[in-house]
């Protein structure tokens, strides 16, 4: 019998406890079949920070159309954080029926420690599990005063730049992987000018939060910085909630490409007995209503005809993905970001 360490206990608790106030819940009228006074199922989806109002809009057209379909009583809860915390919270116990991340070495996670999804977990849904793509962007104050173009501008002295940790937010690290292939391609560009151009990327980072959420607050709420690097979703998240005069949005000449994956946590829906709604849970992400929920949030929709119809809020950008330019997330991982890594080894907080 494996009995439970207190630390990865109280990650479980913590997270747990961080699901319940943000809890969207719905309860549904119950189909024919379903016998009156049955208490609703519940779902909990573990998500990452900057996915709230995605959910916000997704969770209630999931609800009527899981009705429509003679689906009984649900109640869909939302657990929020950093990316890699939340995974790490479901492997020490947090019992998430499904789990949506920013990039699949999380999902990869529950995959070799506990096998609480199978290794192929990415093969079960279209375009490898992910339903939608984003891009990095930077948000600058209103003017832009300190004229702020590309990610040669976040290295110049006196730039303060806002990022989340990489350590613990997949946030953090598409925009490390962002400077580092930027870095590469410059006429003279290998790994050691690249890791030079990150270092000095990260001497102008004033704070690490844990996530992409806590990541805009500090610079729209605390006003630190004068770029917060963010996806391109979330601008136009800050957008609704602080009003569009604070601030203005600069798309740099290259990104890399943004793919939040999708996953079934199967030890927790077959425990729990959720699999077949956690399953049109996510499979409703695909569909031509939830494809237009995501272009309506800023999030790059798959389905071509959405994609068309939306395409003047997505400018063209140049995109790269992690495979062609740095052999994907899990050699990402190994190489910079697992303990000891080259982020250990570069980034000295309070170094100038």
């Amino acid at each position: 019998m494996t009995v439970p360490t207190a630390r990865g206990t109280r990650r479980a608790l913590t997270a747990l406890a961080a699901a319940l106030p943000v809890a969207l819940s719905a309860l549904l009228a119950p189909a024919p079949a379903c016998a009156q006074g049955a208490a609703p199922q519940t779902v909990l989806n573990a998500s990452y920070d900057v996915m709230r109002d995605f959910y916000k809009d997704l969770n209630p057209a999931f609800l009527k159309s899981w009705q429509q379909r003679g689906g009984g009583p649900l109640t869909i809860n939302m657990s929020h954080g950093g990316s890699t915390r939340q995974a790490r919270a479901v492997v020490d116990g947090l019992e998430a029926d499904v789990i949506t991340m920013n990039q699949s070495t999380d999902i990869d996670l529950l995959a070799s420690r506990g096998a609480l999804v199978p290794k192929d977990w990415s093969a079960r849904l279209p375009n490898q599990s992910v339903p939608f793509t984003s891009a990095t962007v930077f948000i600058v104050r209103q003017g832009n005063p300190k004229g702020i173009k590309d990610w040669s501008d976040l290295v110049r002295q006196g730039v303060q730049v806002v990022i989340p940790n990489p350590k613990t937010s997949g946030n953090g690290r598409y925009t490390y992987v962002n400077a580092w292939t930027f870095a590469k391609r410059q006429p003279g560009g290998d790994d050691a000018r690249a890791r030079e151009f990150v270092t000095a990327l990260f001497r102008n980072v004033p704070v690490l939060d844990g996530g992409g959420r806590g990541a805009t607050t500090t610079f729209m709420q605390r006003g630190i910085g004068d770029v917060l690097v963010t996806f391109e979703n979330e601008a136009e998240m800050i957008a609704r909630e602080f009003g569009r005069g604070g601030f203005e949005v600069v798309y740099p000449s290259l990104s890399v490409l943004v793919e939040p994956p999708v996953a079934v946590v199967d030890k927790v829906v077959d425990k729990r007995g959720t699999r077949k709604v956690a399953e049109a849970y996510l499979q409703f992400l695909y569909s031509p209503e939830g494809q237009e929920i995501a272009a309506q949030n800023f999030l790059r929709p798959r389905d071509p005809q959405v994609l068309a119809r939306y395409a003047k809020q997505f400018p063209k950008i140049s995109l790269f993905t992690v495979d062609e330019a740095l052999g994907g997330w899990s050699e990402v991982q190994k190489v910079h970001f697992d303990d000891g890594g080259v982020f250990d080894r570069i980034y000295v907080p309070g170094a100038k």
